[in-house]
């Protein structure tokens, strides 16, 4: 048993809590239980809805992780079609990458050095003999659906954080706007976009301030789109300043991205014959396997996935689960919990990441999902290991800095418009190891504010 001490500690920051004009029409929540026993220890409105922001990555990172497994790979395949003479070196029909979904084709998060990964992939198609091909080259990405939730908003959708999963993923589906800023109040100018295509630019509608310290600049528009705007407010006097977006046609990167290092290897491709497909045919194709590309294991995903809370990854995983469906995949991860033996009626999902405010959840469905993790000892240390660490790294970096929790705690992080919240493990003072979950919604104050209020929490739990 915890000391007695316990309830007295949490109390005087819920008190303060309820005190807070800012926190007066907020709807807080908590859950601290036992990690090892699953006993609940102290909560407040812990069976109330709450929206989860991106805490709720560690509801789907979990269930990726325990039905695909941790060393599960995604294989991107490069076929062709027609005939390939060994002789001449000539394909006389497509090259066609078939995409699995695998999110970490040249990612940063994966990619160490400014070589593309199609250079790679060139090389190995020159070594087998290709010296010319007749045909298209053809980034094929129809292993999943391509939809983006209906829950996301408009302000999200275009921008690096909303950027669509896709079933041929290239470059994290972002591409970099490059701006130069000259003094306060003028308008920004865009000077390129990187990446580049070869047969199609990018549309930069621009209104674009100079003003500020920071990168407030949004973008607008269909996902989709190769037509883009741009708002906001950029620092003055600033060269090359990166403002990120969402790339509309990853699979069609990819293939140019793959013609380019053909050709720079002397192979001959036409370079109007590039083109992406997302829809699944019930036709059969006759094509010869070239080259299998292996991802990533699935542990190291998941590790850059919830350190750094990667929406695409998550929304990547949720799609895997579901064989290439958002739906199919929501409802296996609630079903995988359910048989768990939780209760998911106290968990409702619109996607996998959090970023839409229609997901729902309880502090107790998240603590209780934290307590069967604890206690799956194949599982365990590779969920905690992707948990960002309070006062050392990705967004916990900042918290708890001197305090017995730094270095002690691991949790997940969340936060969009006046949701915000965190989830996940600590030794306290007295041993005892605890699971927790604590959300804030609707507080009426600033996300940094809001922040410093959940912190003094955080801390308290540590020194029980």
């Amino acid at each position: 048993m915890l000391p007695l001490c316990f309830k007295g500690q949490i109390a005087t920051v819920v008190e303060s809590w309820k005190a807070d004009k800012d926190l007066k029409s907020a709807t807080l929540s908590f859950c601290v239980l036992d990690a090892k026993t699953g006993a609940v220890l102290n909560e407040l409105n812990s069976h109330q809805y709450v929206i989860p922001a991106s805490t709720l990555k560690v509801i789907t990172t979990a269930a990726a992780l325990g039905t695909l497994g941790p060393s599960f790979r995604y294989s991107t395949k490069i076929y062709h079609t027609g005939n390939f003479n060994k002789e001449t070196g000539i394909v006389s029909g497509d090259l066609i990458i078939y995409g699995s979904g695998d999110p970490t084709l040249q990612s940063e998060y994966f990619t160490k050095d400014t070589n593309q990964i199609t250079d790679k992939w060139a090389q190995i198609l020159k070594e087998k003999g290709i010296k010319e091909i007749k045909g298209k080259i053809i980034g094929d990405a129809s292993c999943f659906d391509r939809a983006i939730p209906g829950n996301w908003i408009w302000a999200d959708i275009s921008n690096y954080f909303g950027v669509a999963p896709c079933g041929l993923s290239y470059n994290d589906n972002k591409f970099k706007i490059i701006y130069n800023s000259k003094e306060i109040g003028s308008k920004a100018i865009v000077d390129r976009t990187i990446p580049a295509y070869c047969n199609s630019t990018i549309c930069i509608n621009s209104n674009v301030i100079s003003k500020g310290t920071e990168d407030d600049a949004f973008v607008f528009g269909d996902p989709y789109s190769f037509t883009k705007d741009v708002s906001g407010k950029i620092p003055p006097n600033k060269t090359n300043f990166e403002v990120e977006a969402a790339l509309p046609d990853p699979a069609l990167m990819c293939a140019e991205k793959l013609f380019t290092s053909l050709n720079k290897l002397g192979i001959k491709c036409n370079p109007k014959t590039i083109e992406s497909n997302y829809k699944r045919s019930d036709s059969v194709i006759t094509k010869q396997l070239l080259y299998s590309h292996l991802s990533p294991t699935l542990d190291k995903i998941i590790y850059q996935t919830n350190l750094h809370s990667n929406n695409l990854y998550c929304e990547t995983l949720l799609r895997s689960i579901g064989k290439g469906s958002m739906y199919a995949g929501i409802d296996i991860v609630s079903n995988y919990w359910q048989k768990k033996g939780l209760d998911v009626s106290e968990l409702f999902m619109v996607d996998g990441s959090g970023l839409s405010r229609a997901n729902t959840v309880t502090t107790n469905f998240q603590a209780s999902l934290l307590t069967k993790m604890f206690n799956d000892s194949t599982q365990f240390k590779i969920f905690n290991n992707s948990l960002p660490v309070a006062g050392k790294s990705g967004s916990m970096s900042n918290i708890g800095k001197g305090k017995r929790i730094e270095n002690n705690m691991r949790a997940k992080t969340g936060y969009i418009n006046r949701a915000r919240g965190y989830c996940g493990y600590v030794k306290s003072k007295s041993g005892k190891d605890l699971a927790f979950s604590v959300l804030f919604n609707n507080y009426n104050c600033s996300a940094k504010e809001a922040k410093v209020k959940i912190e003094k929490f955080l801390i308290e739990l540590g020194e029980l």
